[in-house]
């Protein structure tokens, strides 16, 4: 089955270029102390626990500019709310209105993907990203007993690049393409509009968000949360960076306990970080978190980084495996362990300053991979929670090295590197030893960055390459 996946080529292939005791009632208390939120002089630093983050392949940030500029829709709009809330609003929901705004939201009205976007994600790296993850969705579908119906849930699919490359290269297994109904979760009307597109979907009703892809004659249907899928139907998810865009809520360690950290509008009127006088609701789900973690995690702990919305979703998403059968893929950069301070913001390939002209640059931050294992296993008792291990085990396990090799057989030499720096990225560790051309074009590999996650149905048994 593995080999019959990896060698087939498709007949359109596509090649692509501090110490204090942990959280206690008493610390609870004590955030309430001040009347006033203090600043926060160095929102970028992380005393004990930090994130390495691989600045490599990205330029510096530019300094912060202090011109004044006219405020933008999104700008005028985080005041307001801050103006009309008394007070400042938490990272996470800054976070959130600078990427999903339904206006001037970051991914909402334009194609942020790609070279000539603000940053590239796997399968726009290489076709055969996707391919693998079809090799994965093939294999757990026998595991499940071959259903006869399947909901196909991808979370975030950006340009629909992965979905099409998946429909590709799973095209001559009829039993499992016939079987599949594709649920895509995407609130962006832009992106929907371009997943229509590449996966060469045509209307088949005008009263639903319905249609058909030609790839492979399946159903396509789009939602805007993942609770508007229907379920009772056995269920595989794909969640490829789609968790690092989840707003996420930061803590900092002081003289008061834990605080949160805040965004407000400074005497200059330009955003700034504070830190909360008052327990916020959001100090439940740092709770949490905190049991999780080891007492010499928390011991070094002196800022953290939690996102309640990957809980809620790790949950519903382990529920409805539990309940219908089936399981979920979650790949994305992150560490097995508790996050500290990880945010960040690229535009054009540069990172640039979280609270610079939101809305024109990606957000986004570390997934927690132990917190989304404890959410699931906590969820439902009839799931099985397996990884993290890095993607270039994932992909290599799965038998990438073979296909790669199978499509240098058919390429010319032009072809042929794009292949080889497509590879790399994707299972290599830093810069590409092989790499003769510019610098600045130097593959960078994400092999190790990125993890990868499973959660299935304890009755379906381990799922490849977890075993």
């Amino acid at each position: 089955m593995l080999r019959k996946l990896l060698t087939q080529t498709p007949s359109s292939r596509r090649l692509l270029s501090s110490t204090i005791p942990f959280f206690s009632k008493s610390s609870l208390s004590s955030l309430s102390s001040s009347p006033e939120p203090p600043t926060v002089e160095d929102p970028g630093s992380a005393i004990g626990t930090t994130i390495s983050v691989d600045r490599s392949s990205l330029f510096n940030p530019p300094d912060h500019s202090h011109e004044s500029t006219p405020d933008s829709e999104l700008v005028k709009h985080l005041k307001s709310i801050i103006k009309f809330r008394g007070g400042p609003i938490s990272v996470a929901e800054y976070m959130e209105e600078v990427l999903t705004n339904p206006k001037a939201g970051f991914y909402m009205n334009r194609d942020v993907f790609g070279a000539q976007g603000d940053f590239i994600t796997s399968p726009e790296v290489s076709q055969m990203f996707g391919e693998m993850i079809g090799v994965w969705t093939v294999c757990l579908w026998e595991q499940m007993g071959r259903p006869e119906r399947v909901n196909l849930i991808e979370l975030g699919p950006g340009r629909g690049t992965l979905m099409v490359d998946l429909l590709r290269g799973t095209s001559k297994f009829r039993n499992f393409t016939e079987s599949l109904h594709i649920h895509l979760v995407e609130c962006s009307p832009a992106l929907q509009k371009l997943q229509y597109q590449n996966l060469k979907c045509t209307e088949e009703s005008s009263s639903e968000k319905k249609a058909v892809s030609s790839l492979a004659g399946t159903p396509v249907h789009w939602h805007s949360i993942l609770e508007e899928v229907p379920s009772g139907v056995p269920t595989i998810i794909i969640a490829h960076e789609f968790y690092d865009a989840l707003p996420v809520h930061q803590f900092q360690k002081s003289s008061r306990g834990w605080c949160e950290k805040m965004v407000d509008v400074g005497e200059d009127s330009r955003f700034r970080f504070v830190l909360s006088p008052q327990p916020t609701p959001a100090a439940l789900y740092l709770m949490k978190r905190c049991t999780w973690a080891t007492p010499e995690e928390r011991e070094k702990l002196e800022h953290v980084e939690i996102s309640p919305k990957s809980m809620d979703l790790t949950q519903e998403m382990a529920k409805r495996i539990g309940s219908d059968g089936g399981g979920a893929l979650i790949i994305d950069y992150g560490m097995d362990g508790i996050i500290s301070d990880s945010l960040q913001a690229i535009r054009k390939h540069k990172f640039v300053n979280i609270l610079d002209d939101p809305g024109s640059a990606d957000l986004s931050a570390y997934v927690d991979f132990p917190s989304v294992k404890h959410s699931a296993e906590e969820a439902s008792e009839n799931v099985s929670v397996h990884g993290p291990m890095t993607q270039s085990q994932f992909l290599g396990s799965l038998g990438i090295n073979f296909r790669v090799d199978a499509l240098l057989q058919n390429c010319d030499d032009e072809q042929a590197e794009s292949l080889r720096s497509g590879y790399w990225r994707l299972v290599g560790d830093g810069e590409a030893p092989f790499w003769e051309g510019p610098d600045e074009q130097t593959p960078i590999g994400m092999g190790t960055r990125y993890l990868a996650m499973a959660i299935v149905n304890k009755n379906q048994g381990s799922p490849a390459p977890f075993q």
